[in-house]
């Protein structure tokens, strides 16, 4: 894991979007395609914005798969995940595939079935993630599950997590914000080539200092980054404020 410390949420994003679309170019360059997944949540509003304005990148050649979604929600939500991703990047960018998660499918164990057999089929070249308040890496709360084989499961949202929904506001009310998502898995995402990181604002300073200055640990998800040779975590100065 490599980190870097940026003076201002802008030049964060642009250089983690940099990294990203060398990336992205160098798997297009190596085998035809790049496969990468996408997180989403207000930490990836300027990174995602600057990838999508990156020069060189033949869009049409890579495949994305989505991080994480919640149950039951369906896409027309403000909070949807699909819909943050289709309006912030996938109707810019034009990936040549998609493979988004449906949330409100009738059978979420049926849905997180259909995507492992799916991105069983793929190499991820990288993973673009942020990190949560509570050191959550996708939907992974603590104490998260470093053991589950399964690339796509079904998990409990605790309070922590709900609340920085709701804090953020993409729901009106603790009650709106919903108590299951499906999730990518602690493991899938470590069996990416690469992940880039991006984690802005002080509000994630706890966070950041919990999950990369100490060991790694289930209480805190996001540590486990430390063990991907290949991991870049890109923070602001306020993210960084905490850290020795």
């Amino acid at each position: 894991m490599q980190i870097a410390i940026f003076p201002t949420k802008a030049e964060m994003a642009q250089a983690a979007a940099t990294m990203a679309a060398e990336l992205l170019q160098d798997a297009i360059a190596r085998k035809g395609r790049a496969t990468f997944v996408a997180a989403t949540g207000v930490s990836q509003f300027e990174f995602l914005d600057t990838l999508a304005s990156a020069p060189g990148i033949d869009w049409t050649r890579t495949t994305m798969f989505h991080l994480d979604e919640y149950v039951g929600l369906p896409e027309s939500h403000p909070a949807s995940f699909r819909r943050y991703l289709k309006e912030r990047l996938i109707e810019r960018v034009r990936p040549g595939t998609v493979h988004l998660i449906e949330g409100d499918a009738p059978d979420p164990q049926a849905e997180c079935r259909r995507l492992n057999r799916l991105i069983a089929r793929h190499e991820i070249d990288v993973s673009f993630v942020g990190i949560g308040e509570n050191g959550h890496l996708a939907f992974n709360d603590p104490p998260a599950n470093f053991e589950g084989d399964d690339a796509y499961v079904v998990v409990e949202l605790d309070e922590a997590c709900r609340r920085q929904q709701l804090g953020e506001g993409w729901f009106a009310s603790l009650e709106e914000a919903p108590r299951r998502a499906i999730s990518m898995s602690i493991r899938q995402i470590m069996r990416s080539r690469a992940i880039v990181c991006t984690v802005p604002d002080r509000r994630k300073a706890q966070a950041v200092r919990d999950c990369f200055s100490g060991g790694v640990t289930p209480l805190h998800p996001a540590s486990i980054l430390q063990q991907h040779a290949h991991a870049y975590v890109f923070l602001d100065t306020d993210a960084a404020s905490l850290l020795s």
